[in-house]
């Protein structure tokens, strides 16, 4: 493909063009910048420029950018300004021709170095200083056993933990004041640091219980409904025992299979026609039918030879259905004190609209812990589209942080659009100077059976653009943790978000030492 000629007079008018749309953006959104937390106007100035800038089409910009050796705008996300005004001056110079900005070259507030001292210590405020001088953190999910199993928990904490995860969908209370407990000793005795973060359950929808029975040819009892594509589910409002769906002897169905939904889910919310999955989306239906009592569900995924088995508690999404569920479910609000009193980070799981934020950021202040870290939950839809209103309503606490819950994500998104909206939640975190946690089956196949498999490693390097990398529990979980470290340290050396690091590759002074010769 040959490139035409680069007109620069046009260039350099769309890039004005851009400019003044990015300045008066700014300007409108003056009262919006001032209403967030002093830790933050630094970050929202240029979260607002960041935004406008991607309201243009840029490719074309971009590549003549790239073509005449400047620096493009594609990696500008934490100093979005300084970057466009740099341009400018030297586009305008190699016009023979002087440029003003805002700023004199190299003197912008919002720059690359100041930018990277700010991402920082944001980062260190939420999730505390690095023990292994990384700019990722690591994250573990703790598990039931770390209560009763201190030297697993110190363990933990030598290997390189800094940030532990209570889930608090599990265990007890008294089992989370022992995990607590357990890690502040490990602290004290390695000198280490290590946040604690503890997750609010939210409105989680689950599956209900299912009735044990025995299996023909199984002596052990089994806890599973088996369903195949093509079969028919009815979802019930209230408890009900799950069970297989009924034959005759003959094979004539006398009864489709049956499962309840552990939530307080309103059936009014959903429509015929619309998907409903299970289990992080091993299995998915269509309703095709809404009762007083239950919805009729069409199996359209399941393991095509021998069917899928859903039991109970597994997660339940409806990513077509607009929910009108509590921001703060019960559960949610029965352990915030004992959350304020015991953890350094809040997860705020489900949130959907900026109005949710608002309701967790009021809790906290009445218990006098607005200071506390707050991490949204990106895991669903309405959060994925809401993401700039939910971050810039954040801020006005102040320490927060923004955690890419991938499994949840796909299921709502589609599998195959996680990787590109995974990079948009980077990409906008970025431009807010905001921490993001990268989650979910993050080494998985490793952390549970010992063995990682070459797409997980690939998965794992990738998060070292992110500033903390969630890993959940497994038998293995030790060892994965030193291997995550490892790739960490290995990726830092060469690439810092999405730019490399331009490191001296001894592969390359190999080959040309070996030509000396």
């Amino acid at each position: 493909m040959t490139m035409k000629p680069i007109d620069v007079d046009k260039l350099i008018f769309r890039l004005m063009t851009i400019r003044e749309a990015i300045l008066s953006c700014e300007k409108s959104y003056e009262p919006m910048i001032q209403s967030v937390h002093p830790n933050y106007r630094y970050s929202v100035r240029n979260f607002i420029r960041y935004l406008k800038l991607r309201t243009f089409e840029l490719r074309q910009i971009q590549e003549e950018l790239s073509a005449m050796g400047l620096s493009s705008i594609g990696h500008s996300e934490r100093y979005v300004l300084a970057n466009i005004e740099n341009i400018l001056y030297f586009l305008h110079l190699y016009q023979g021709e002087k440029f003003r900005g805002n700023y004199d070259l190299g003197e912008h507030p919002v720059n690359y170095f100041r930018s990277n001292d700010v991402l920082e210590s944001n980062t260190t405020r939420l999730l505390g200083r690095s023990n292994q001088s990384l700019n990722t953190r690591i994250m573990v999910t703790l598990p039931s056993e770390a209560a009763s199993n201190y030297e697993l928990v110190k363990r933990m904490i030598d290997q390189g933990v800094e940030v532990a995860r209570v889930n608090c969908s599990h265990d007890t209370q008294e089992d989370w004041e022992k995990m607590i407990a357990h890690i502040r000793q490990a602290c004290q005795e390695t000198g280490q640091e290590c946040r604690i973060y503890m997750d609010l359950p939210g409105p989680k929808m689950r599956t209900g219980p299912v009735k044990l029975r025995k299996k023909k040819k199984k002596k052990k009892q089994v806890d599973y409904v088996t369903l195949h594509k093509g079969d028919h589910l009815q979802v019930y409002r209230e408890e009900v025992l799950g069970h297989d769906a009924q034959y005759t002897k003959d094979g004539e169905l006398i009864a489709p299979a049956k499962i309840s939904i552990a939530s307080p889910i309103q059936f009014t919310d959903l429509k015929e026609g619309e998907h409903i999955w299970f289990d992080d989306g091993k299995i998915g239906g269509i309703i095709t039918s809404i009762t007083d009592e239950y919805l009729d569900v069409e199996i359209v995924r399941a393991n095509m030879e021998k069917g899928s088995k859903l039991r109970a508690e597994k997660g339940i999404n409806l990513p077509d259905s607009k929910l009108n569920l509590p921001s703060l479910s019960p559960d949610d609000l029965s352990f915030l004190p004992f959350l304020t009193k015991q953890a350094d980070i809040i997860g705020y799981s489900f949130v959907r609209q900026a109005a949710d934020v608002i309701a967790l950021q009021e809790q906290l202040e009445a218990y006098g812990r607005s200071d506390i870290g707050l991490v949204l939950k990106v895991e669903n839809r309405d959060a994925f589209e809401n993401l700039p209103e939910l971050l810039i309503t954040a801020m006005r606490n102040p320490n927060i942080g923004v955690m890419i819950a991938r499994g949840d994500l796909a299921v709502e998104l589609g599998a195959e659009r996680i990787s590109e909206v995974q990079e948009q939640i980077l990409w906008l975190c970025e431009a807010a100077f905001i921490p993001n946690i990268w989650a979910t089956q993050v080494l998985e196949k490793l952390s549970k059976e010992g063995v990682a498999t070459r797409a997980e490693i690939t998965d794992a390097s990738m998060a070292a653009r992110s500033e903390c990398v969630m890993l959940n529990k497994g038998d293995n979980m030790l060892e994965t943790v030193q291997i995550l470290s490892n790739i960490l340290h290995r990726m830092e050396a060469h690439q810092y978000k999405k730019k490399g690091t331009l490191r001296a590759l001894r592969v390359a002074e190999g080959f040309l030492e070996q030509q000396k010769m």
